[in-house]
Order: C-alpha cells, then structure tokens, then sequence
C-alpha cells in the first residue's frame, strides 16, 4: 500500500515500465485489430508517397497529425470495446451504443484524415505529372525522418508477427539497434565524413553490446534490427535523395 492506493502488478515502476506498457498496448491493438493494421499499412504508403512527392517538412507536419489522430481513436475504440466487454458479456443495448458511437468517432476521424490528405497531397501531385516523377528527389531531414519512423513500423510490425519478447525489452527484432543503425547511415550519407560515420557507428555498436550484456536481446535480434534500420535508411537515400 502506498499513499492509500494498494500496489498493483500493472502499475509501471519507472518511466522506462510504463512506456513499456504503453507499447504493449500498442501491439495488443494491432494484433487484435485488423483495422489498426490496415491504418499502419496505410501509414507507411503516406510517408512513401511524401517522399517521392518531396512534400516540405510543414506539410508532413500535417499529415503526421492526421495519421496520430486515426491512431488516437483506433487505440481509444479498442480500449473502449475491451471495457465493455470486461462489464457485460450480455448483448446490451447501451453496450453496442457505446460501441457503435466510439467507431463513429474513428470514422469521422478518418474522414478528417483523408480531406487533410487530399489538400496536402494535391499540389504535389499536380506538380508530379507536370515535372515527371523522376526529377522529384527529397531533403536529407525528410529521408532520415521517413528512414526513422518506416524502421520504427517495420520493428514493430515484425514483432506484432513473431510475438517474441517484450517491445521494450526483447523480442525480434531489436528496435535500439534498428533505429542506431539507422541514424548512422543517414550521417553516413549526409555528412561524408568517415571520421563522423566512425564514431556514429561506435555509439550503434556500444547500443547494441548493451542490450545483449542486459540480456534484453539475443546477438541475431541485435544484428537482425541493426541490418533493418540499415537497409531501410540507405535504400531510400539511396533511391530518393
């Protein structure tokens, strides 16, 4: 007992625990819910399509909010029909309301989503046809931004997949190495300086031996997330920059 509330095995220790529950709700949904994996889908088309559209920082800014927001109401419908169920098992009248209204609030959401796309994309895309697509490249920030967060879907749709470990700590692949060895390829790109790729890469492999030595993750876990982040990363400055 402590400060009059009992303690409870769900109740996060430290930061570092409740960000790791906060994750594990994030794959519960996703591997429960076959409308979150189709948003995550369509997530990871989104930032492609920026990139090959060089849409500005500004206007990725906007489409990352309209894509947490469906993000946002898919988690908070999903939280909402476990609640319910938890209660009654019973076909209650009130029960489908609140369920039905809390799946209006994901639809009305991605309806905003998509005309908040629409108006984003639509110049770009007119300009696509009048330039050709093969003269539109992206900026450095943009690709390792996109780098990051297409690694960071990538990790955790494989571990959606596997179902392996915790996503904080464990499981395949190793998310900490996939996002080290992604940044060090984009300083390795952008600044073409072995000295900086050398110590970047010094930093990823110190990441990497820790989650190991913690016992966090296996060797092939580290190494498979480090090759991911990797590949994600060069692959798209490599096409697009």
């Amino acid at each position: 007992m402590k400060d009059g509330v009992r303690d409870s095995p769900y109740r996060p220790r430290d930061w570092l625990e409740s960000a790791n529950f906060a994750v594990e709700g994030v794959i519960a949904a996703l591997r429960s819910e076959r409308h979150l994996r189709f948003h995550l889908g369509t997530a990871v088309v989104v930032i492609l399509a920026s990139l090959f559209l060089h849409i500005s920082l500004q206007d990725f800014l906007i489409l990352a909010v309209a894509m947490m927001l469906v993000f946002y109401a898919e988690l908070m419908n999903t939280a909402l029909e476990v609640v319910v169920d938890l209660v009654t098992a019973e076909r209650h009248p009130l029960a489908k309301m609140a369920k039905d209204i809390s799946a209006g609030a994901v639809l009305v959401t991605a309806i905003l989503a998509t005309i908040m796309g629409y108006i984003t994309f639509a110049p770009y895309l007119r300009r696509s046809f009048e330039l050709g697509v093969g003269q539109i490249r992206a900026g450095d920030e943009h690709l390792t931004i996109a780098a990051l967060l297409l690694a960071m879907a990538a990790v955790l749709y494989l571990k959606v997949r596997t179902g392996r470990g915790r996503p904080l700590r464990g499981g395949l692949p190793s998310g900490h190495a996939a996002v080290a060895a992604s940044v060090w390829a984009a300083v390795t790109v952008m600044s073409g300086s072995p000295l900086l790729s050398g110590l970047v890469a010094i930093l990823g492999v110190l990441v990497a031996i820790s989650r190991v030595t913690l016992r966090i993750h296996t060797r092939v876990e580290v190494l498979l997330g480090a090759l991911l982040g990797a590949l994600i990363t060069l692959l798209l400055f490599q096409l697009l920059r």
